[in-house]
């Protein structure tokens, strides 16, 4: 009886295996959530402080820096999605499924474009762009400063939109796990937390004996 039920716990193991993320990807994933809000956070931080003042500077001089390690992260996402990356089926069907996959892609062009965006708004305050100083990125295009200001304001409003869907985004995660109570969300978080998801009878079965 014992080796049954550890055999089936071990089928469903190894089902939600193939049902989640792997480790990379999930550590890309809330690698790119923590640097998003971070990035906002600093934005909106040292719009209440004088510009040219120590502070100010230090601030943009770090949300720079953070922009580089966002778009490192994001080519290395992209990367690995093409990739080893593991394929996992979907979670939902239908149309929920495909609003899912919109936001998705949406979520993907918005950052890229944030990025190209921040780099170019740099470049085009005749401003070095580098990371923490120790790596300085040129302009690959001779910007103009009076293209700064349009340059910036377009990052600032992307930026926003970011932060709009991807609240939408986990808003909808959240609904899935409290509210529907499925393991989408749980399709994101470390392995063993998703794998008490693939197999909800295991628990029963054990404590029944059957």
């Amino acid at each position: 009886m014992t080796s049954r039920l550890v055999a089936e716990a071990s089928g469903g193991a190894a089902r939600d295996e193939r049902a989640v993320y792997d480790g990379m990807e999930m550590a890309l994933h809330w690698t790119t959530a923590l640097l998003v809000v971070t990035l906002y956070a600093l934005s909106q931080i040292w719009s209440f402080l004088p510009r040219g003042t120590p502070v100010r500077l230090g601030l943009q001089w770090v949300h720079v820096s953070l922009g580089i390690l966002l778009a490192a992260v994001l080519v290395t996402r992209i990367v690995w999605r093409l990739g080893p990356g593991r394929r996992v089926p979907p979670a939902t069907t239908g149309l929920t499924e495909v609003a899912a996959q919109i936001v998705h892609y949406l979520l993907y062009a918005l950052l890229l474009a944030v990025v190209v965006l921040g780099f170019c708004f740099r470049w085009a305050q005749q401003v070095p762009l580098t990371f923490f100083g120790l790596l300085a990125i040129p302009s690959p295009y001779p910007f103009a400063k009076e293209q700064a200001g349009a340059i910036g304001n377009l990052h600032w409003w992307m930026a926003t939109t970011i932060i709009v869907v991807a609240g939408l985004h986990a808003a909808a995660a959240l609904f899935h796990h409290f509210v529907l109570r499925d393991d989408v969300l749980l399709r994101m978080l470390p392995h063993r937390h998703a794998r008490r998801v693939a197999a909800p009878g295991a628990e029963a079965r054990e404590a029944t004996g059957r």
